[in-house]
């Protein structure tokens, strides 16, 4: 490829090589034509030699003359051919005539007349259509294929490089640039490393690059961030190749390069947890995963079937999430362990024979509805499966002897504006309120899970590839992420350190703002801003700019885990929970969500809400929230909510805090 690119340079901008070139397929074709007379024998050798000059002088002449001393062959049309018919034929006579009167070279033999034109007029014309005919066939290769520079000179980028180079694909690969400085001049699979990664702008401007490949999936978050940036500089479509791992297992093909990883999203290294000591604490255990068919449920099952309990018992209301858990899970070898059950967890009885039946003796409660906008039109739901069902199974596992109780919460607990974040705040009050008995109880605070169901990371990779705006509520809310993995080492963990009552938060780093993660998934996805439209839809009902890990007068400690933090226990007020517990069920029967939301009010006074009602009613949201499309107004603090003038020592103060 790389000779012919150079031949046709040469023929199209050095006039000297295009005659030299053409003088050599003259001699070529009289040397054939003297061969053809003599039967390939080659007599008087004398006049041939002495021909040759006047020979080739001649066509060079004609050819100059007919404006045929150019070597843009690759355009060559009938007019071409024309003029080399010309061209030869005015040769011809004149060599003639040069021969034959002018110098009286009587024994120059006359059949070499006659076959030397046609053998030069065919040579002269076919060695034209051939160039055409391989500039053609070299340009449609060309532009059918993608000339791509990777990032990364390691073992990844050698296997996309053979893996790219099979019949069929339409990349071509062009360079390597890493930041091994070491590696910069040599050639790996027959490709140069050009450059460092920090040279790539450059690069991508002198190689003709049409897109780059990430090819490093060992790549920490702050690295994908920093070749993110890098790559975007250059204004080129980038893309990652999958992770090795996957690459090995056989679940994808080093071709497929993918869009976006979750992870990637981060912008944060993820954290890694040790989870040796809960293998040990799992190991021969009876465990019980409620909402095992949800994102952190299902890979809850998963890890806990790594660490060899006695029985699994997977718990779910959704029959089809089940099946496909149990079609999963049966996958990974000896199910004779595994229970699946479509239940409930609000169902006393049911859940009470369950509890009979196995004796379960941990339980990971994961079963929530969780979606704010749904509950906030669902209040009575929200109520009965976030807070009165968790009170009966926590009822139901300490009348079972059960010996732990997980249960997952969210950083929308804190300083709640929504019923969907004050359902989770009970749900944290109950477990640190209730005497211990025998079990010990933990919760675990989250922030955002990415790539979970129904999330925001899913639902703007589904509208990207449908080529759809990306719809943010407002450009500058802010949350905390975590990965599935991250999510599911705490809970972990928890289980392992946590004592009784206490809220357990992951260290997640500083609130990442929604529009960035969207932006970043646009890049990685291989598309510019450009190409991507932003629709921003106002802050839903209850949204905050921002959400918090802590409230202000809670105890935060470390724990043998650094990057977990610890909310311990005060266990002081459980009768009088249990009486606001029970006129919330009794709130249930009254019509309306107002009475919910205010008996809500009172059991946490740092829930706010409007006192207008729900279903419809705008809430009482975050100064700097306001419902706004394209603006990026700077957030300014929260108004306090109207609890913040009880007096410190009433029961409801202490209660919500």
């Amino acid at each position: 490829m790389k000779i012919i690119t150079l031949a046709q340079t040469l023929l199209r901008k050095n006039s000297w090589f295009v005659g030299a070139f053409q003088a050599l397929l003259i001699f070529a074709s009289l040397l054939l034509a003297w061969l053809l007379r003599f039967d390939f024998t080659f007599p008087y050798r004398r006049i041939f030699f002495a021909a040759v000059p006047i020979f080739i002088l001649v066509r060079l002449a004609t050819i100059t003359h007919f404006g045929l001393l150019h070597g843009w062959w690759r355009y060559t049309g009938l007019s071409d051919v024309l003029d080399v018919a010309k061209c030869v034929f005015a040769g011809s006579l004149i060599f003639v005539l040069l021969m034959r009167y002018l110098l009286h070279a009587v024994s120059f033999p006359r059949l070499v007349y006659v076959l030397e034109p046609l053998l030069t007029a065919a040579i002269l014309i076919g060695v034209r259509i051939f160039s055409r005919i391989l500039a053609e066939s070299v340009r449609q290769d060309l532009s059918s294929s993608t000339n791509v520079l990777l990032i990364g000179a390691g073992v990844a980028a050698q296997t996309v490089v053979r893996e790219i180079r099979q019949p069929g694909t339409h990349y071509r690969p062009v360079g390597y640039v890493d930041d091994d400085r070491s590696k910069v001049g040599l050639k790996i699979e027959g490709i140069p490393v050009l450059g460092t990664v920090g040279q790539l702008p450059l690069l991508v401007n002198s190689c003709l690059i049409d897109e780059v490949l990430i090819a490093v999936p060992s790549a920490s978050s702050k690295q994908m961030q920093r070749f993110v940036e890098i790559c975007d500089q250059t204004g080129m479509k980038y893309r990652t190749v999958p992770a090795l791992r996957d690459i090995i297992t056989g679940r994808v093909s080093i071709d497929q390069f993918r869009e976006v990883h979750v992870d990637d999203l981060l912008c944060r290294d993820p954290v890694e947890i040790d989870l040796r000591s809960v293998r040990a604490m799992v190991s021969g255990q009876v465990v019980l995963v409620t909402g095992a068919a949800g994102s952190i449920g299902s890979e809850l099952c998963r890890q806990i079937l790594d660490c060899a309990p006695k029985a699994l018992l997977c718990v779910d209301q959704s029959e089809t999430g089940v099946f496909y858990l149990q079609r999963e899970l049966s996958r990974r070898g000896d199910d004779s362990n595994l229970v699946f059950c479509v239940a409930d967890v609000g169902d006393v009885a049911r859940m009470d024979k369950l509890f009979l039946d196995y004796r379960p003796q941990v339980v990971f409660h994961a079963a929530a509805y969780k979606h704010v906008p749904v509950m906030e039109e669902n209040v009575h739901a929200a109520i009965k499966n976030n807070v009165l069902a968790l009170s009966s199974l926590l009822d139901v596992a300490q009348e079972n002897a059960c010996r732990s109780f997980v249960l997952i919460s969210s950083d929308k607990a804190v300083n709640p504006t929504t019923v969907m974040g004050a359902t989770k705040r009970i749900g944290e009050l109950i477990v640190s309120q209730m005497p211990p008995e025998g079990m010990r109880c933990v919760s675990v605070r989250f922030g955002n899970v990415l790539g979970s169901n129904g999330s925001v990371i899913p639902l703007l990779q589904e509208q990207l590839r449908d080529n759809e705006p990306l719809t943010i509520t407002h450009p500058e809310v802010e949350r905390f992420f975590m990965t599935t993995q991250e999510a599911v080492s705490l809970v972990l963990q928890a289980f392992a350190i946590g004592g009784h009552g206490d809220i357990l938060v992951l260290d997640m780093g500083a609130p990442v703002r929604i529009m960035d993660i969207a932006l970043t998934l646009v890049r990685l996805s291989g598309k510019t801003e450009q190409e991507v439209h932003f629709k921003f839809t106002g802050l839903r009902q209850g949204e905050k700019m921002t959400e918090e890990l802590f409230y202000p007068s809670e105890q935060v400690c470390s724990t043998s885990c650094p990057k977990i933090k610890r909310v311990p226990s005060k266990a002081k007020y459980w009768p009088a929970l249990q009486a606001h517990l029970d006129e919330l069920r009794a709130t249930l029967f009254v019509d309306g969500a107002g009475p919910i939301c205010a008996k809500l009010k009172e059991i946490i006074p740092e829930y706010s809400y409007s006192r207008n009602g729900h279903g419809g009613s705008t809430h009482i949201q975050p100064a700097g929230s306001a419902n706004v499309q394209g603006v990026s107004p700077k957030p300014t603090k929260t108004v306090a909510p109207a609890s913040a003038n009880l007096k410190s020592d009433s029961p409801m103060t202490r209660l919500g805090t």
